[in-house]
C-alpha cells in the first residue's frame, strides 16, 4: 500500500521494492531522505505546534517568547533613546543621529493632537517600508486593547509594540493579553500600580505616560517621580504592610513583593511624553530613567537632525554639565508645544483600560435627565 510521511514523501511498500536491486536502491535513498524530512518537520513550528496544541505566534496560543527573553530585549535599549518617525527620511535620519530603535507612526502625537479623529494602527506598509530601511529595532504602536492590531504588528515581524494611550481607546476595560505574544510590549504608567499591573500583563518594558506631542516635560517628570517615590516607600516596609501596598496598588502580591526587596522595577522604565530638548533628555535620565522616548519634539522643530543628535548626546551624557551646554547651543528653536496642559481639550495621560473612575463626576442615574453618562460628561478618558 501507499502512505505519507512527513514532507509529502510517498512512497511503495517494501514487498514490492526487493524484488530488484535498483528498486531497492531507490528505496533505501528514500529513506534517508524520509529521516531527513521527519528531522526537519520534527524541528519545525508547525510541529511544534502539533505536539503542543498551540496556534505559534498569532497570540492566540500558548506563549512561547519568555518574559526573560522579551525583558532582556528591553535591556539592549537602556542609555538609549527611541525616535517617532513618519517616513522612511525621518527613520534615516533617526539612525544616523544615534537612535536606537525608532517608533513607526503615521502621525505623530502633536499631529494627533491638532487633526483630532480617531487614531489607529498605522498603515502595516508604512511600517514595513521603514523596517526594511533601517538596521535599527523598528517599534509600532496598537491602541489599548486592540489584540488583532497587535496580532498585525507581530505578522509584520517588528522588534517591539507598543500598547499606546496616543493612539485611540478601543477597549475602556481590558488591556491586551500580552504574554500571549512572542514581541515585547512596551506600556506607559503614571504611578506604581500601573506599572506593576502591566508588568502582570506582560509588559516586557515601561515609559512614563507624560503628555505626548505637548513638548512639556512636566506630566513625564511627575510620574518619573512618582513612580520612584512609591518604589522608596515599598522599601521601607514589613512584610505584613506590603500584602496591604498590594491591595492598594491592586497589582500581584508577588511583584510588589519583588520590587521591594530589589528597589527597582523588574524591567526598564523610559522617559516619553513632552521630551524636546538635551535638558529635558537629561533631566529625565538624572531622575533615574532607563532612557528617553521622543516623539513630536525632533521633527516639530527647526533642525531635526542636530536637535536628534544633539538629544542623543544628552542621553549619554547626561551627568556632564559641559556637555550638555555644548549640544544645546545653536539648535534654534524648539517645537512651540502646549503650555496649559490641564487647560487643553486632549488628555492623552489618563487613558488606561479599566482605570477610569466615575467617583465625585457622574451624580446618581436619576440626576442625567434622561441623556446617557458619556453624553452628559464626555467618554471615559475626558477627565478634568
Amino acid at each position: 500500500g501507499r502512505y505519507a510521511v512527513p514532507g509529502n514523501i510517498v512512497f511503495q511498500n517494501t514487498k514490492d521494492s526487493q524484488r530488484n536491486l535498483v528498486r531497492k536502491r531507490a528505496f533505501s535513498h528514500t529513506i534517508i531522505q524520509e529521516a531527513e524530512q521527519l528531522h526537519h518537520y520534527q524541528h519545525s513550528n508547525k510541529y511544534r505546534d502539533k505536539m503542543t496544541g498551540t496556534n505559534g505566534s498569532n497570540g492566540n496560543g500558548a506563549k512561547i517568547g519568555t518574559s526573560t527573553v522579551k525583558q532582556g530585549l528591553a535591556q539592549m535599549l537602556k542609555g538609549g533613546v527611541i525616535m517617532d518617525v513618519m517616513n522612511v527620511e525621518q527613520a534615516k535620519i533617526a539612525e544616523a543621529a544615534g537612535a536606537v530603535a525608532v517608533m513607526a507612526l503615521e502621525r505623530i502625537p502633536a499631529d494627533i493632537r491638532r487633526d483630532g479623529g480617531v487614531a489607529r494602527m498605522s498603515d502595516p506598509a508604512m511600517i514595513l517600508e521603514i523596517k526594511n530601511a533601517v538596521t535599527i529595532p523598528v517599534m509600532a504602536k496598537a491602541r489599548i486593547g486592540h489584540f488583532v492590531e497587535a496580532q498585525i504588528l507581530e505578522a509584520c515581524e517588528i522588534d517591539y509594540i507598543d500598547e499606546s494611550e496616543v493612539l485611540t481607546m478601543a477597549d475602556e476595560v481590558n488591556h491586551i493579553d500580552k504574554n500571549a505574544f512572542n514581541v515585547p510590549f512596551v506600556c506607559g504608567c503614571r504611578n506604581l500600580g500601573e506599572a506593576l499591573r502591566r508588568i502582570a500583563e506582560g509588559c516586557a518594558m515601561l515609559r512614563t505616560k507624560g503628555e505626548a506631542g505637548t513638548g512639556n516635560i512636566v506630566e513625564a517628570v511627575r510620574h518619573a517621580r512618582t513612580v520612584q517615590g512609591e518604589i522608596r516607600r515599598l522599601t521601607t516596609m514589613s512584610k505584613d504592610e506590603l500584602y496591604v501596598a498590594a491591595k492598594e496598588l491592586r497589582a500581584p502580591y508577588e511583584l510588589v513583593k519583588k520590587v521591594a526587596e530589589t528597589g527597582k522595577l523588574p524591567v526598564v522604565n523610559f522617559a516619553a511624553g513632552g521630551v524636546a530638548t538635551p535638558a529635558d533628555a537629561a533631566i529625565m535620565m538624572q531622575l533615574g530613567m532607563d532612557g528617553v522616548f521622543v516623539g513630536s519634539g525632533i521633527f516639530k522643530s527647526e533642525n531635526p537632525a542636530a536637535r536628534a543628535a544633539a538629544i542623543v548626546r544628552a542621553t549619554t551624557h547626561y551627568k556632564d554639565p559641559k556637555v550638555l551646554m555644548e549640544v544645546s547651543t545653536g539648535l534654534g528653536p524648539a517645537m512651540v508645544g502646549i503650555s496649559d496642559i490641564k487647560g487643553d481639550p486632549v488628555n492623552f495621560r489618563d487613558r488606561e483600560g479599566g482605570e477610569y473612575s466615575y467617583e465625585g463626576r457622574v451624580p446618581p442615574k436619576k440626576h442625567l435627565h434622561g441623556a446617557t453618562e458619556t453624553q452628559m460628561y464626555g467618554s471615559s478618558w475626558e477627565r478634568n
